[in-house]
């Protein structure tokens, strides 16, 4: 794969061959988005999971403290007074069965977030197949199946993430952007690693975190020592 000129002058600060400490990686990874936009910086989490087992899976979400930098669109399904606590709590989009034929045959997805009430999830099991591909699927562990759809919707809009293991037993996650100061993205990557290391199965044996990488949207990867994070 043939890469541009500021990638290959961008992946000149990074030794791949080292593993660095978490204060280090996250200036070499600032240093390293040189694109014209504002990147976003994400953490690539190797587990020593097999998500093939059910007691070996994770999933969860997390409130990052200085949030991701990324407005997030809500979409709410609920009815009646719930609906009507979704649209005062700011939820971009709001509604029940009217909704399905628009995101199944019409292919709308012009939302980041779904969040339901548990009355809904029999409407919202229709769209499964579609939802569940792209990461979309409401889901009681990531707090986005709840009555509670104000404090869902101020968590997210707040800077909530959701984590979970892809086929690869990886988890990937944005952290912030590349505008943010090496502190904000430090208080963050924290609490994801706090939540992820909290999230650990009992069943998992050997090393759970198998490596660590931060990257930035079009900038090279920066290895952390796995063993110094836990």
């Amino acid at each position: 794969m043939k890469r541009g000129k500021k990638y290959v002058e961008a992946a000149k600060l990074i030794d791949r061959t080292t593993l660095y400490d978490k204060a280090e990686a996250i200036e070499l990874v600032k240093k390293a988005a040189v694109a014209k936009f504002d990147e976003t910086i994400e953490a690539h989490i190797r587990t020593g999971c097999d998500g093939r087992h059910a007691d070996q899976q994770i999933r969860g979400a997390v409130v990052l403290p200085h949030g991701t930098g990324k407005k997030v669109r809500i979409l709410v399904f609920a009815k009646d007074a719930k609906a009507e606590e979704a649209k005062a709590a700011g939820a971009d989009y709001v509604g029940g069965d009217e909704l399905i034929p628009k995101i199944q045959n019409e292919n709308w997805f012009e939302f980041d977030v779904v969040v339901a009430t548990p009355d809904m999830m029999g409407v919202v099991g229709r769209l499964g197949r579609v939802l569940g591909p792209k990461g979309l699927m409401p889901n009681p562990k990531a707090g986005t199946v709840t009555m509670d759809v104000t404090k869902a919707i101020n968590d997210i809009k707040a800077g909530k993430i959701e984590y979970r293991l892809d086929k690869t037993n990886i988890i990937h996650v944005p952290l912030g952007k590349a505008s943010f100061t090496e502190e904000q993205l430090a208080d963050n990557f924290q609490t994801l690693i706090d939540a992820i290391m909290k999230a650990k199965p009992a069943a998992v044996k050997g090393q759970y975190l198998k490596s660590v990488t931060l990257t930035s949207t079009m900038g090279p990867g920066v290895k952390l020592n796995p063993m110094k994070l836990v």
